[in-house]
């Protein structure tokens, strides 16, 4: 039994461009950097321009490369001889590298009501400040239910007022917009916007400079060292104190 395929099924190995025998086109306009290589190959000058398709892919097999139809809807095809492997490695090597140099930008979504309190309002404010300074994008949301959907003006001050704070951190791509019940508005971040807030230093009293202690000499004690008495010896007597009454006589 034969395996059928299924709709829109594209074989791996199917290639992406039409190359050599698999070009219809009876003319082709040949382009590339390697025409002067060519002329010298085949001994005739080369020249940008439209080839019979049989005479491009002779010259294609004399440099033992491919006919490759790059611009197929082209009038006629714009075609290039070069090596098909290669470009199609090159050709996915410049894909990977624009995908890794796209930056996917993150949406952070704040919902307001028509009546949000100035406390809720400046605690959902820091959180889009912080979203910001993290190069995410803000969706700033105010929902209408029920007949709250005549205060449309709240809603649109609310969000301008809400652009207005976050004014050093980001910008609002457009005016606030309505959608059904929901009127919102996108905040992208500001490219010279600082990341991280400057946190105040703490006062801290100065610190010594121990090189200048060591280098400054050291003040010497100037004390004098007083003795101690000695005690008198055992056998030692003491002085009699003088009669005053016999010198008086």
């Amino acid at each position: 039994m034969t395996r059928r395929h299924r709709k829109n099924f594209r074989p791996k190995n199917e290639p992406r461009f039409q190359i050599n025998g698999q070009i219809r086109a009876s003319k082709i306009r040949l382009v590339g950097e390697n025409l002067n290589d060519i002329a010298e190959t085949i001994g005739k000058p080369v020249e940008p321009g439209v080839y019979s398709t049989r005479h491009a892919q002779e010259m294609a097999n004399a440099m033992d490369l491919d006919l490759v139809e790059i611009s197929p809807k082209a009038d006629p095809p714009v075609c290039k001889i070069i090596n098909y492997k290669k470009f199609l490695y090159q050709r996915k090597k410049k894909e990977k590298e624009i995908k890794s140099n796209t930056v996917k930008t993150e949406i952070k979504e704040i919902r307001f009501g028509p009546n949000t309190d100035d406390h809720d309002f400046n605690f959902k404010c820091k959180h889009a400040e912080k979203f910001l300074q993290g190069g995410k994008k803000v969706r700033a949301t105010v929902q209408f239910r029920g007949r709250s959907i005549v205060f449309k003006e709240r809603g649109e001050l609310l969000l301008l007022k809400f652009i207005q704070e976050l004014e050093e951190f980001g910008y609002a791509e457009a005016l606030p917009k309505m959608e059904g019940r929901k009127m919102f508005v996108f905040i992208a971040p500001n490219k010279s916007a600082k990341t991280t807030k400057v946190k105040k230093k703490d006062k801290q009293q100065p610190k010594k400079n121990k090189s200048a202690e060591a280098k400054a000499p050291k003040a010497e004690a100037n004390v004098s060292e007083v003795e101690a008495p000695k005690a008198p010896a055992p056998d030692a007597k003491e002085p009699e104190a003088p009669n005053n009454e016999n010198n008086a006589s």
